[in-house]
C-alpha cells in the first residue's frame, strides 16, 4: 500500500470504518465511507468503476466484505488492504494510533 501511494498512481483508498474510528486513526489519503453506506453512496466512487479501489478497515474483515460487494457490483479492480489500519500503524507509520 505504501509503495502504491508513493507511486503516484491514480486510485481510491476507501476507508470503510465508522467515523469515530476514523477520528482515532486514519491514513490521510483515504476517503471515509462507512461499510453500511457503501451501496447508497456510489456516486462518490463511481468514477473508479474501471480503476483500482483499495478498501481498508481496522484489521481487514469489513474491507474484505466491501471489496467483494464492489466486485459483484461492477468494480472489478477492487482490492482489500489486508491487516487494515492496524497493520499500517505497526508496519508503515507508527505515528498512526492503534485502538
Amino acid at each position: 500500500m505504501k509503495e502504491l501511494l508513493d507511486s503516484g498512481e491514480s486510485f481510491l483508498l476507501l476507508d470503510c470504518r465508522e467515523p469515530q474510528e476514523y477520528e482515532i486513526a486514519k491514513i490521510e489519503q483515504a476517503r471515509l465511507i462507512p461499510m453500511r453506506e457503501i451501496p447508497n453512496r456510489e456516486a462518490e466512487y463511481a468514477d473508479y468503476r474501471d480503476k483500482r479501489i483499495v478498501v481498508h478497515c481496522h484489521v481487514g474483515g469489513r474491507s474484505f466484505h466491501v471489496m467483494q460487494w464492489l466486485r459483484e457490483n461492477g468494480f472489478p479492480c477492487a482490492q482489500n488492504m489486508s491487516g487494515g489500519i492496524s497493520a499500517w500503524s505497526h508496519e508503515i507509520d507508527p505515528s498512526v494510533p492503534t485502538y
